[in-house]
Formats: structure tokens, sequence, C-alpha cells
């Protein structure tokens, strides 16, 4: 049954640093308005009036560090939500915070109010990057919430953010591994974007800090998203989600931005498992044809094409035909020669 999320946005409540990148009332596109729990409880209706068919609902409260407002705070907003769930009109409820605001105490009190996923902004996993941009704690930190959160029974999530100032490509294995190491149940990636109104901003027009590209920005994610992928990790969002606030000049300065970043990194992945196959081979002058499960159609194209483009181009074939239908998510069946390929992402060894 496809989830159905209920957004509830508490931009920048409960933080206590600023962080370099950090403009939430930007990213959100949400004023600072203080939500009451008679707010929670009219958006919760409203979202279930829309719905039309059976599905898993889940009340998801973004932004901010949830678990550092006051407790008070939290009981009146999650109030709502726990009496939606024990009714039975929703399933599920999910929030976002900080590493170092979470505690046995806080857990449980947490799961007393039917809260079974928290989401940690980790925003990476080496502590010089985390110290640079001001994120006010440590790996350690990030480590010890995984556990407890463990402990309490409780889904973990953690949050990465790509292309902050320090991070380069030779350190991305071993926050890889610590990634592993970790096992969360979900992660989300996002690259760095330079938002108005933050301190990254100011480093950036001051020379201090280059972005990265977005070509450059898809395969570091990529590569997360593969290991992700091979390991079990469910990858529930890549990029930011596009809003009309995101799309204006004056608010995005610089920064791999794009209102597809999360398909052109599944395309990424589709030209990898396609160069795997073509590897060793001349395909000058040959038809091929590749079967592929029909929600990857899009995705095995390309932005604009740009797969078969590129794929034409290096390697020289007469014919290559997409048929929608005969396999698996994520996995390719090429024929070529009379002969059927299954090329999948455990294949792939390296971006």
């Amino acid at each position: 049954m496809k989830h159905f999320i209920i957004p509830i946005f508490i931009p920048h409540f409960g933080c206590t640093h600023q962080c370099v990148f950090c403009n939430q009332k930007k990213i959100t596109g949400s004023s600072a308005i203080r939500l009451s729990g008679k707010d929670v409880a009219n958006l919760i209706e409203l979202y279930l009036a829309r719905l039309d068919r059976p599905r898993r609902v889940e009340v998801a409260f973004y932004g901010g560090s949830f678990t550092a407002l006051s407790v008070n705070y939290q009981r009146e907003l999650l109030t709502p939500a726990a009496l939606a769930q024990r009714e039975g009109r929703i399933h599920a409820i999910r929030l976002s915070t900080r590493p170092d605001a979470i505690s046995s105490d806080i857990l449980q009190h947490l799961l007393s109010y039917g809260v079974s996923i928290v989401e940690l902004g980790a925003q990476s996993l080496d502590d010089g990057i985390l110290a640079t941009a001001a994120r006010g704690h440590t790996v350690n930190d990030i480590e010890r919430a995984v556990c407890l959160l463990r402990e309490a029974g409780l889904s973990c999530g953690l949050q990465l953010m790509l292309g902050l100032p320090g991070e380069t490509w030779e350190l991305l294995p071993l926050v890889a591994a610590r990634l592993l190491r970790l096992k969360p149940d979900m992660l989300r990636i996002y690259p760095t974007l330079v938002i108005a109104g933050t301190p990254l901003a100011d480093l950036y027009q001051n020379g201090h800090y280059a972005p990265l590209t977005v070509d450059e920005a898809v395969r570091r994610a990529a590569f997360f998203r593969l290991l992700c992928d091979q390991q079990g990790i469910s990858v529930i969002r890549t990029g930011l989600q596009a809003t009309e606030e995101l799309d204006q000049p004056s608010v995005v300065l610089a920064g791999p931005y794009h209102p597809s970043f999360g398909e052109m990194v599944e395309a990424r992945l589709f030209s990898l498992m396609f160069q795997r196959f073509a590897a060793g081979k001349d395909l000058t002058g040959r038809q091929l044809a590749i079967l592929h499960h029909p929600r990857d159609h899009s995705k095995l194209r390309g932005l604009s094409n740009a797969n078969l483009r590129n794929w034409q181009e290096q390697y020289g074939f007469n014919k290559l035909s997409l048929y929608p239908a005969g396999s698996k998510a994520g996995e390719l069946i090429i024929e070529y020669e009379g002969l059927s390929h299954v090329v999948n992402k455990q294949m792939l060894c390296q971006l």
C-alpha cells in the first residue's frame, strides 16, 4: 500500500544552532508561524479529506529540531496526531531532530505518543565537515543517537548533505563506511545549496566556498544511492523537494539545484549498468533491445534522452529498442546477438 504523507513544517523551531547552510524558511517555503495543536489537527483533517482510496497515512513533522522543543509544546503538537492514530485514521508518526537532542527519556516520551520513526539531521559523518558547517554536534553524537533509537525499537532515518565545505571525494569512502556501520532504516540525500541569508552565502560571495556542479553532485549522490541499494538501506528522497520559492534565483544563489535531481541520479546508475554490459564488446552497427520495468523508462532514457544520446555516440550501435516490460524494477535485460544479458545494481562495483 502506497504511503500518504501529511507534512507539518516547523521551520527552525527547536534549533539551537545556526548552521552555515541553513535558512529553513526559504527551503520549506514556510514562514516562522508558531503552529498550535489545533493547527495540526486541522491539517490532518484537511489531508485526510483528500484521500480517495486506502493508503498508509503518516503524519510527518519536518524542519526544526522537534525534540529540542519544550516538552509542553511537543505534547501540544503530538496530541492530535496521536489521537488520529488511536482512532485508526493514520498509521504512523515521524519527526526529524538533531542527533544531540536524543536521550532515553526523550524517546520514551515520543513512544508514549505513538511516534515510530525518527530522522536525524546528521548532514555528514565526518567531524571536520560537521565543525566547519557549525552543526554543533559530532559523529559520536550521531552514533549514540542511532544506538538509542535502536534500543527503543524506533525506526531510524539519517539525512546526509553532500558538498558541504571541506568535503572531498577522498572523504566519501570513510563516510560511506560509517554509514554502513550505522545502517539506518532509511536515508535522505541532499546536495548543498547556497541559500540567501545564510553564512554559506557570505562564504560563497567572498570567494571562500565553491559549490558542487550539478554533474558532480549527481555523481556523489549516485555513489551513496548505489551503496544503499546494494546494502538494503531505503533511500526515501534524493534532492530537495521542488518549491516555487526554491525556483527563484533570489533564493538559491548557487549550487546544484535541479527539480529533477533525483531522476538524474537514477539515470546515472542506469547509464553505469549499460556501461557494465557494454564493457569489452564491439557494438558498432549492432542492434540491441532493453527490457525494463515500466516505471524505469524515463530514468533509463535519461533527462532529455541524455543516456540514449551518450550511448549512441560512445558505442555506435545501429539501433536500440526499449521495451517497458519483462524486468524487475532497477534491472535491465539486454538482448544482444540472440542472448539475454541481465544487468542490475548489485553488479556495479564502482562509480
